[in-house]
């Protein structure tokens, strides 16, 4: 008896017992779904935040206000610090000498319906303000129309530019016939200069489903509420990134007035560091993935072991009969860990599919667009699948291999 016949005896016992094997490899597939769909869910998400942090290049920054938490540390309440105002980021730009193309931007809303006659969005477009930097930076292609120029940012001209979704909600036809119409958004109307190509949903903003508007603008529409400006330098040489974040850090806090061995009053954080913090929580949702995956296949390795202890119980004369036709030990040993094996690999081949499927559902809530495969982790699950099997069947294995023939055929 060699491998290829205990494999085949392997498949011939889990058709006899088929309901009990079905069980069992469910356990291993539920065990093995978890494991890999938050492991694909996780690296799905990663790399649509690499992609995106990509585009922007290792040569940017953002500076934008503070997160205040309020939260107290050893009964020290935590400083809070006031928001960035458009006036101190405005005299940041004029100030800031360094090489570089700068974008301005600031949330209005995320709730806003745009009109244009009888026709209206859903109440769930996003309104930027922006400069005339930002198109550019976050890498949006003008497919009709044009940019802002420097005049309409200054005065805060109604004017507008319209992402790819809101174009088709509004309009049909060719993206020039939506050029100088006026569209109304929270009851203000204004001119559309441009219509963007379709750029799809990253982890940052879905940028077809958006609205850009001057930044003087959107400052007046908050009607008085302060806004979330951030400002991103695109430094053109790369390697004076350091010289670049260290000016900017003092100029910001010479108009901060932020007092010298006093912390910043603002955040300022290039895409390098948020692409290492991105991973860092990337890997505690993997751990968490690893720790659920163990937890259920322990489950179901017990479980197996369990079904194949009682597997050599029901075949004691058959295993007697081996022994007297010649099978030694191991190869009874062989024939029980390949059963379980087996086993393993039919759910485990199950659970692989279904985790790669929920994986990236969760990874397009996430963020991603496309329809990831971990090979990685595909080819872990059926390592996994392997041990466990092993793991479970060795013990049964064992036993059966040191059953007496002679007892083994008197057994009923």
């Amino acid at each position: 008896m060699n491998v290829i016949e205990n494999l085949r005896e392997g498949l011939r016992s889990v058709q006899a017992n088929l309901l009990r094997s079905i069980i069992t490899a469910l356990i291993v597939t539920i065990g093995i779904t978890a494991l890999i769909s938050v492991l694909t869910a996780v690296d799905a998400a990663q790399k649509s935040v690499s992609d995106g942090l990509s585009a922007l290049g290792s040569n940017t920054f953002d500076i934008r206000s503070k997160e205040n938490r309020g939260s107290r540390q050893q009964g020290v309440t935590e400083k809070t610090y006031a928001r960035l105002k458009l006036s101190e980021m405005s005299r940041f730009m004029n100030q800031f000498n360094v090489t570089s193309t700068i974008s301005l931007s600031a949330n209005l809303t995320q709730i806003a319906e745009v009109k244009y006659l009888s026709k209206k969005t859903n109440p769930n477009v996003s309104a930027f303000g922006v400069n005339e930097g930002y198109l550019g930076i976050k890498n949006l292609t003008i497919e009709a129309g044009r940019n802002f120029s420097s005049m309409e940012i200054e005065s805060g001209k109604p004017v507008v530019i319209i992402g790819h979704a809101v174009f088709k909600n509004l309009y049909s036809g060719s993206k020039d016939l939506a050029l100088n119409t006026k569209i109304s958004v929270s009851g203000v109307q204004m001119k559309v200069i441009g219509v963007l190509q379709e750029k799809g949903e990253s982890f940052e903003d879905n940028f077809d489903n958006m609205i850009y508007i001057p930044i003087k603008l959107a400052n007046q529409m908050a009607h008085g509420n302060a806004l979330d400006y951030t400002i991103t330098v695109s430094i053109q040489d790369a390697s004076q990134l350091e010289h670049a974040m260290g000016e900017a850090t003092g100029i910001m806090r010479a108009i901060r007035r932020d007092e010298a061995g006093r912390e910043n009053s603002f955040e300022l954080e290039s895409s390098e560091a948020l692409k290492e913090r991105t991973a860092e929580i990337a890997g505690y949702f993997q751990a968490g993935g690893f720790g659920i995956g163990f937890v259920t296949l322990l489950g179901a390795a017990i479980a197996l072991m369990n079904i194949m202890l009682v597997s050599v119980t029901e075949r004691t004369r058959e295993i007697g009969v081996r022994k007297a036709l010649g099978a030694t030990p191991s190869l009874i040993r062989q024939q029980f860990i390949i059963e379980a094996i087996v086993v393993c690999l039919l759910g485990g081949l199950a659970g692989i599919i279904l985790g790669i499927i929920v994986g990236n559902l969760f990874g397009g809530v996430l963020g991603s667009k496309a329809f990831f495969v971990p090979w990685v982790w595909v080819i872990f699950g059926f390592v996994v699948c392997i041990i466990v099997g092993l793991m479970s069947g060795w013990y049964p294995a064992q036993k059966a291999s040191r059953l007496d023939p002679i007892e083994s055929l008197r057994f009923e």
